[in-house]
């Protein structure tokens, strides 16, 4: 496969959100909250387990009320904001403005670190004249994030599902982020940590490629090691 375009998951893959702990710890400082070291270990046990935190550990239980939020909840912001808000709310917060406040932190790009070899892995398929696009299963605007982290002229296209109504793995998502990059799926390959999800792509006949959701210390070459640059440099020579 000659590699003309490729496309990016963004949570997991390309970024990835800063643990439970700290995003409270973040939430509880700005807004001068103060807790106690047993209390402060307790929510950050309970929001884990809720599965409160966007791109961080899912809930262990969905509750019946957050059902039909949670199945669409990257369809609309309006979606993704009541799931996640909902999701917190099964924990007793010390300040009831804490919920908005803590869906509002994972938005912002200081809750997010890119892979250490994101730059690196974007930028060599740039200059070996490759288009690439960011999908995403996301509620939000992410483009902010790849601003603050001086990625964002590394990518040439977005398509997020609350902006067109539909979710990986519908095929219809992967189209419209081939047709941003002008190429045919069959020339695009798409790297992502969710085998269902992005594993769509597949259908229209793109080359898939997996990385491992890890933390960022733990995963420094899991975008290298897929070789991209280089399959792509051996098409332009062929």
């Amino acid at each position: 496969m000659t590699i003309k375009g490729a496309l990016f998951d963004f949570s997991g893959t390309l970024f990835r959100i800063e643990p439970v702990a700290a995003w409270l710890r973040a939430v509880l400082g700005a807004r001068g909250t103060e807790t106690d070291p047993a209390t402060f270990e307790l929510l950050v046990r309970e929001l884990t387990a809720a599965g409160a935190l966007p791109g961080g550990p899912p809930p262990e239980r969905v509750p019946s009320a957050l059902a039909a939020a949670w199945a669409d909840r990257d369809s609309s912001a309006l979606r993704h904001r009541e799931a996640y808000t909902g999701l917190a709310r099964q924990v007793d917060l010390p300040d009831p403005e804490l919920y908005d406040a803590l869906y509002e932190r994972h938005m912002s790009p200081e809750a997010w670190q890119p892979y250490q070899d994101a730059a690196e892995v974007l930028s060599g398929l740039r200059r070996e004249g490759v288009a690439i696009g960011v999908v995403s299963n996301i509620g939000w605007d992410l483009r902010p994030v790849f601003r603050a982290h001086g990625l964002d002229g590394l990518v040439d296209v977005y398509v997020l599902s609350y902006e067109h109504g539909i979710s990986k793995p519908d095929p219809k998502l992967f189209r419209a982020a081939c047709a941003g990059l002008g190429h045919a799926p069959a020339d695009v390959v798409m790297v992502g940590d969710d085998r269902r999800a992005d594993g769509g792509a597949a259908a229209l006949g793109c080359e898939v490629r997996f990385v491992d959701h890890l933390p960022v210390e733990e995963r420094p070459g899991g975008l290298r090691t897929l070789g991209l640059a280089e399959q792509a440099a051996r098409g332009h020579g062929s």
